[in-house]
């Protein structure tokens, strides 16, 4: 981290956050040791979509869970109490900490990206109170309507009184709330965090997205959109760590409108640039790619790479889980398993968001 995000300059070594605990809640993978074997497959999780109707729509393809059991991971009477969202939150919490190996400090705090949030649960309150009025409208739907309900469930599960932050940043939430998280750590604000995206398929989401033509279809391409969970547990854990959070970059591409990618590739340059300068390197072996199937954003970042880093080695992640925070965290979770297999020594992850926002981060292998 550069000398305004850690202590004071007494310390002028850069500052790495390692990753110790990895919990994946992804389509075709539930837990760490199936997302591996997804990733080493070459498969993609992308598959047709029959949890809703999609007839009249154009796109007919997503990045959906299944076999998830929250069950399985979350006492019944607690589970009444979540909707799906924080369900799948919760539960990648669990795995990650019991993959960590250790008790976390009631001081560890909590980072989570969601592009969307709660969307599902905000349309059926919105259904009960369009039918019964305020007055007899579930109170339980309203507080699960916000987007950082799995962020707070993630806290008073395991009793954790640290930060407690939840990052809309469009595709780049989850990449945004690591950079919170990892300042922090720098800062010493918090000894620990939980880290991750959560995001949530539904018939509301898809339907708009397909009418606004950002989904890929048969006529023509876009994005696929992804769901599921994915926690990290950094600066604290028993096991030796999957990799290590070295640097970030952000940058704004002020070309952009509110809704669409620009085409300012200095501006993704100074974010990848930030990055690398943070980390105090000067390549990458791998870039994770941002690369999500939207011409207008692939095209910008192939520009920007092109121009920064030549031919360098690129691995596209969103081809297997789909787009948007719980994509992004298990784009950041697949950079780790990589570094942790010794195939890279260190990895830039790129998040490029529809309305300029850019995200990057240089992941490495060792604590060096």
């Amino acid at each position: 981290m550069p000398c305004a995000l850690r202590p004071p300059c007494y310390n002028p070594a850069p500052v790495r956050i390692p990753i110790t605990g990895i919990g994946v809640i992804a389509p075709g993978a539930i837990g760490i040791e199936a997302f591996r074997a997804l990733l080493a497959s070459g498969g993609s999780a992308v598959t047709e979509v029959d949890r809703f109707d999609t007839g009249g729509l154009s796109a007919h393809r997503a990045a959906l869970v299944r076999d998830f059991r929250p069950k399985e991971f979350i006492p019944a009477m607690k589970m009444r109490r979540m909707n799906g969202l924080s369900r799948l939150g919760v539960a990648a919490a669990k795995l990650a900490i019991e993959d960590c190996g250790a008790a976390l400090s009631p001081e560890t705090g909590v980072a989570i990206g969601t592009a969307f949030g709660p969307v599902q649960t905000s349309v059926e309150y919105m259904q009960e109170y369009v039918e019964k009025g305020a007055a007899l409208a579930p109170p339980q739907l309203f507080a699960e309507s916000v987007a950082n309900a799995p962020g707070s469930h993630i806290a008073i599960e395991w009793g954790l009184r640290g930060f407690n932050v939840t990052i809309t940043q469009r595709e780049s939430s989850a990449l945004a709330a690591a950079m919170y998280a990892a300042t922090q750590l720098a800062k010493r604000s918090a000894k620990a965090a939980l880290i991750g995206g959560v995001e949530e398929a539904n018939e509301m989401l898809f339907s708009v997205l397909d009418r606004i033509g950002a989904l890929a279809h048969d006529h023509g391409p876009g994005m696929i959109l992804g769901e599921g969970g994915a926690v990290l547990v950094a600066g604290a854990g028993a096991r030796k760590p999957y990799g290590w959070l070295a640097g970030f970059g952000i940058a704004r591409d002020t070309t952009a409108p509110i809704s669409d990618w620009g085409h300012d590739q200095k501006s993704v340059i100074a974010a990848m640039q930030a990055a690398l300068d943070d980390a105090e390197l000067a390549s990458v072996d791998a870039i994770y790619v941002s690369a999500n199937g939207s011409p207008r954003a692939d095209e910008l970042e192939q520009r920007a790479i092109r121009e920064r880093l030549g031919d360098a080695t690129q691995v596209p992640t969103k081809q297997v889980f789909g787009e948007y925070a719980a994509g992004g965290a298990l784009q950041i979770a697949a950079a780790l398993v990589a570094l942790d297999e010794g195939r890279y020594d260190s990895v830039l992850v790129n998040s490029i968001s529809a309305g300029g926002g850019i995200v990057c981060a240089v992941l490495t292998r060792e604590d060096v």
